[in-house]
């Protein structure tokens, strides 16, 4: 019997590059839902390739084109639509589902697939991020998977593999690559253009992360998303530079010893560890080699020249609505800056006026979230 899996998000990088995993696959996965974005040509091609059963899109105009194309290639695959439709495909019973959304989209979608029960593959750290108390609490009470798929999480959780007790843990350590400016004069940082910020020196990735690995603020983000997965206090968590990103997590132990993964820097390698897990099957991926690992570097990150990281630090610790105002301030200002509105400086501006201007709390709900969410980006997306 084959394992079904649908993928919110399968025209981004993510989304594609999970397909390429299934792609190796194929006898024993079957993709029951997709969804896209904007990116209707390409979600046209998955549906001839994968047949699923259904698939969502953004906008309600593009409904009746995408059901003309299904209908005139012998395909029955629904359509829906919107917020509502990823609801609908979270709710699809399935043996995974991967979330591969972009921000805080990803967080109904997922708390549905855990009322539904069904086990999730988690890429956007930010669902962890503002509600990690939330969905981690309902996935425990129904017994459901959450699977990293970012490379240094998958990676901490394949260390851990061993079932090592808590208080075994010294401390976990996330590498980072740092990002296209970690050499970069920061009395320059005033002229970054996006072009800039969105050429990684290592990754594959999509538009939003970039520029969060570019501020550090996806380690920031990555350390709050650990604090939930592996709950493991901030302060067992630390950050090392490593520019060569062949080292993607390390675990170290109260007895000295210690445990680090390495892998290509291919994202379908975490992506394909979160799709077979429990299981390890071969593929064709390349392999690392370590005759080409002769040089490997690790510092501490630079708080000076990166302030958003020890900021979302501090964020996460505060907990409550910090770390929810934190990413949607984020989520928004990289928006801005994406189309010219602001400068490279003013994503950490527009977040830190937010976190001093709101009024925080302790105790949320998920409404209260994604209440919270919606006020902060319309508050600075509509005084751009």
């Amino acid at each position: 019997m084959t394992k079904k899996i649908s993928i919110l998000g399968s025209t981004g990088s993510i989304g594609t590059q999970s397909l390429d995993v299934i792609r190796e696959f194929k006898e024993i996965y079957t993709v029951i839902g997709l969804s896209a974005g904007q990116n209707i040509s390409l979600l046209k091609k998955q549906i001839i390739e994968f047949s699923p059963k259904i698939v969502c899109i953004q906008k309600e105009e593009d409904r009746k084109e995408l059901i003309e194309f299904i209908h005139s290639n012998n395909q029955t695959t629904a359509v829906v639509v919107g917020n509502k439709g990823l609801l609908n495909i979270a709710s699809e019973s399935v043996d995974l589902l991967i979330v591969a959304l972009v921000g805080t989209t990803g967080i109904m979608p997922t708390f549905k697939a855990l009322q539904e029960k069904n086990n999730i593959a988690l890429a956007c750290k930010e669902v962890l991020v503002s509600a990690g108390d939330i969905i981690m609490t309902k996935a425990k009470e129904n017994n459901i998977s959450i699977i990293p798929i970012d490379s240094e999480h998958a990676a901490i959780k394949q260390c851990l593999e061993s079932n090592h007790p808590p208080h075994s843990i010294e401390k976990v350590i996330l590498t980072a690559s740092g990002g296209p400016f970690w050499e970069y004069d920061s009395n320059k940082f005033n002229t970054i253009t996006v072009n800039q910020a969105l050429k990684h020196p290592k990754w594959s990735m999509g538009n939003k992360i970039s520029i969060d690995s570019a501020t550090l603020v996806n380690k920031g983000l990555e350390i709050m998303e650990a604090h939930h997965l592996f709950n493991i206090s901030y302060d067992k968590i630390d950050v090392l530079i490593h520019r060569q990103s062949i080292v993607h997590g390390i675990v170290e132990f109260i007895d000295g010893n210690i445990l680090a993964h390495l892998s290509p820097t291919d994202m379908r390698f975490p992506i394909q560890y979160a799709i077979t897990y429990p299981q390890k099957l071969k593929t064709a991926f390349k392999r690392l080699d370590f005759k080409q690992c002769s040089i490997m570097t690790f510092e501490d990150p630079n708080h000076k020249k990166f302030p958003l990281l020890p900021l979302a630090i501090e964020c996460g610790i505060k907990k409550g609505s910090y770390p929810v105002v934190f990413n949607a301030a984020n989520e928004a200002a990289v928006s801005l800056f994406l189309k010219e509105k602001i400068s490279f400086l003013d994503i950490h501006t527009t977040i830190e006026n937010q976190l001093n201007s709101f009024n925080h709390y302790s105790t949320l709900s998920i409404e209260d979230i994604i209440d919270i969410d919606r006020k902060i980006k319309h508050d600075i997306l509509s005084n751009s």
